[in-house]
């Protein structure tokens, strides 16, 4: 299989950086008591921030803290509420760890403060539409950005017709939109990656389409961001609960590596680091 992979400078505040050599590993971090496969399992933001300590150690090159759930179904939360969940847990992270730490939010306000404690990602399911203060934010504090796609809201996106006119040329042309939208707002290229949403507004089918054709999102020319942790899609094949989904879920990571994924988004970062070292391991030979 011919190597997907180009190599991208990816920008934040703080660092420059090179994606592309080998996959890099964004450790979930939720701190909310809805999340699909995670919900209420720390009690107070120390224990979070000792699973994200936990996890850099076993190989996460990104943290991704988030405070709101975007389940399928998931109600909003308040902003002061989701303040209060994330900020003490990357303030806490800030000073325990080296690699970057992300935020993951579509509120402008709760991003503005993340990366005022010390986040250099901000990464939004919305893509930077459900707040139109949020390009501003990207722009003024100098954060990288993941820009990902969905239909609808976290509320309502699985719900209706999920019938896409042309399911990849769709996907590209509304993220191709949204990077011009940025770049609009003063965000700069370097600073931007994309997402094609696994699991958001998609059918099983259409998620598994996505993988295999992943290569496809190369023409915008940005780092290719992965989440497929755990997702229903592989419970559609495997069986069993979220946390049931581990084989399934290497599976889905290799895919979605041989098929250009820069970054793989994951719960399980002890397990999948070894995933994502054999992927890249047979895409160099």
């Amino acid at each position: 299989m011919e190597n997907t992979k180009n190599s991208f400078i990816l920008k934040t505040w703080k660092r420059e950086m090179t994606i592309g050599d080998r996959t890099w590993i964004m450790g979930v971090l939720n701190v909310t008591p809805d999340s699909f496969s995670d919900g209420g399992f720390f009690q107070s933001p120390e224990e979070a921030v000792e699973s994200g300590v936990r996890m850099v150690e076993e190989g996460a090159d990104i943290v991704d803290v988030g405070g709101e759930s975007s389940r399928p179904g998931a109600e909003p939360v308040s902003l002061k509420e989701e303040l209060r969940r994330v900020i003490p847990v990357i303030e806490g992270l800030v000073g325990r760890v080296t690699v970057p730490i992300s935020i993951d939010t579509t509120k402008a306000e709760v991003a503005r403060e993340a990366v005022a404690s010390g986040a250099e990602i901000i990464n939004d399911i919305s893509a930077m539409r459900f707040d139109d203060q949020m390009p501003v934010v990207v722009a003024a504090t100098g954060a990288a950005v993941i820009l990902m796609h969905m239909r609808g809201t976290p509320k309502d996106m699985q719900e209706g017709n999920l019938t896409y006119r042309s399911l990849l040329p769709d996907i590209t042309e509304f993220l191709r939109v949204r990077m011009e939208e940025a770049k609009s707002a003063g965000v700069e290229l370097e600073r931007i990656m994309i997402d094609p949403g696994l699991g958001f507004g998609k059918t099983a089918e259409d998620n598994m389409k996505l993988l295999r054709y992943l290569s496809a999102f190369r023409v915008l020319g940005r780092p290719i961001v992965t989440g497929v942790s755990r997702k229903s899609f592989i419970g559609k094949v495997t069986g069993g609960t979220p946390r049931d989904r581990l084989e399934g879920t290497a599976a889905a990571l290799t895919v979605a590596i041989m098929n250009g994924s820069h970054v793989v988004r994951v719960h399980d970062v002890r397990a999948m680091k070894k995933v994502a070292a054999m992927a890249d391991a047979i895409l160099g030979a």
